[in-house]
C-alpha cells in the first residue's frame, strides 16, 4: 500500500464525557466518509483535561479495557471499516491507572495498546498524580516502545510528553514503525506573553518534525483546541493551542490545523517515500551503536 489516507481530529472537549464522545463519533464518521482509512484522535479526548489539578474524584473518570469508551470506538471502527487510534484514562487495577492509547482494527478488534511512558509533572499538567508510566518489558507486546501492527501497517503510537524524547521515536522506528503518532493535549498558560507562546508552539512542532527527519517516517500529531478552566481555580486554566499537523519523512508539513477552532486534517501519505528517503539518507546504516552506551545513564 503506497498511498494511505489518514485523518487527525482536532476537537474541543467538554467535562461531560457523553458530549465529548458524541462530537468525536460525528467527526470520525465525517473523516471515514471522506476516505480516511486511519483516524487518529487527540489525547484524553473524552473529557476536559483533568490534570490541571490534583483531585482524587477525577479517578472516577477512569475506565477498564474493554470498557464503555473503548466499546464505542470499537463499534465505529467496525461500522466504517477503518483503523482508529483513540485515548483513554485507563483503570488497570484498583489504584493503578494509565494514560493509554488504544488502536482498533477495521473489524473492531483491539489491535493493541500503548501506555504513556514519559509522565510530566508541571504547573497545570499534574499527570504524575494520576498516571503510572507504561512498563518497559519488551517481552510483552502491550508494553514498551513497540509498534502496534495493523492491516494498514505498524503504528508507532506514543503520547504527548513522549514527543519531546528522541529516544522513544528512535526505538519505535528501529522496531519497524511505519508512522509515528502522537495524540496530544498541550496548550498555553493564558498569562504567558505572546512571544513565549510562539516559542513554545514552534518548539513543539519543530521537535516532532525532527523525529520525522531523523527516522525518515511520517508523523501525525493531533492536539486538542479551546480554553479549559481549572476547576479548582488555582490557575487561570489552559488555552489548548491546536495546530495539529501531519508531516512527511523529511519533516515537510503536509497539513496543519489552526490554533483556534476544531478541524479535521485529511491527508494522503505516500508510504513508499520512507524507503526512497532512507536510500539517500541512510541514518540507520551510519548509527554508531557501539558508542551510545552512555545513553542509558541518567547524567554523565
Amino acid at each position: 500500500m503506497n498511498k494511505l489516507c489518514i485523518a487527525a481530529i482536532q476537537q474541543q472537549c467538554f467535562a461531560d464525557k457523553e458530549q465529548s464522545l458524541a462530537i468525536t463519533e460525528a467527526e470520525i464518521e465525517k473523516c471515514a466518509k471522506s476516505g480516511a482509512q486511519l483516524v487518529v484522535l487527540q489525547e484524553l479526548h473524552a473529557t476536559h483535561y483533568f490534570c490541571q489539578s490534583e483531585d482524587v474524584n477525577a479517578f472516577d473518570l477512569a475506565e477498564p479495557i474493554p470498557g464503555p469508551t473503548t466499546d464505542r470506538i470499537s463499534r465505529i471502527a467496525k461500522e466504517f471499516g477503518i483503523v482508529i487510534v483513540g485515548s483513554i484514562f485507563e483503570k488497570r487495577a484498583t489504584g493503578l491507572y494509565h494514560n493509554t492509547a488504544v488502536v482498533f482494527e477495521t473489524d473492531g478488534s483491539l489491535a493493541g495498546c500503548y501506555r504513556k511512558m514519559h509522565i510530566p509533572d508541571d504547573p497545570g499538567f499534574y499527570e504524575k498524580f494520576y498516571f503510572t508510566p507504561g512498563d518497559a518489558d519488551l517481552d510483552d507486546p502491550l508494553q514498551g516502545f513497540r509498534p502496534i501492527k495493523t492491516s494498514l501497517g505498524s503504528l508507532g503510537v506514543l503520547v504527548c510528553w513522549d514527543q519531546w524524547y528522541p529516544e522513544a521515536a528512535r526505538l519505535m522506528a528501529l522496531a519497524g514503525a511505519d508512522l509515528l503518532i502522537y495524540p496530544t493535549a498541550i496548550g498555553w498558560d493564558p498569562n504567558d506573553t505572546g512571544d513565549e507562546q510562539a516559542r513554545q508552539l514552534e518548539a513543539w512542532v519543530t521537535v516532532q518534525r525532527g523525529h520525522a527527519v531523523a527516522n525518515n517516517i511520517p508523523v501525525i500529531a493531533p492536539n486538542r483546541v479551546g480554553f479549559e478552566p481549572d476547576q479548582t481555580h488555582h490557575t487561570d486554566g489552559i488555552q489548548f493551542w491546536g495546530n495539529s499537523f501531519v508531516c512527511g519523512p523529511q519533516g515537510e508539513i503536509l497539513a496543519k490545523a489552526p490554533s483556534n477552532k476544531a478541524s479535521n486534517l485529511i491527508v494522503d501519505i505516500d508510504m513508499a517515500r520512507t524507503e526512497n528517503i532512507r536510500r539517500i539518507w541512510p541514518h540507520f546504516r551510519d548509527r554508531r551503536v557501539d558508542a551510545y552506551k552512555n545513553l542509558t545513564k541518567r547524567y554523565l
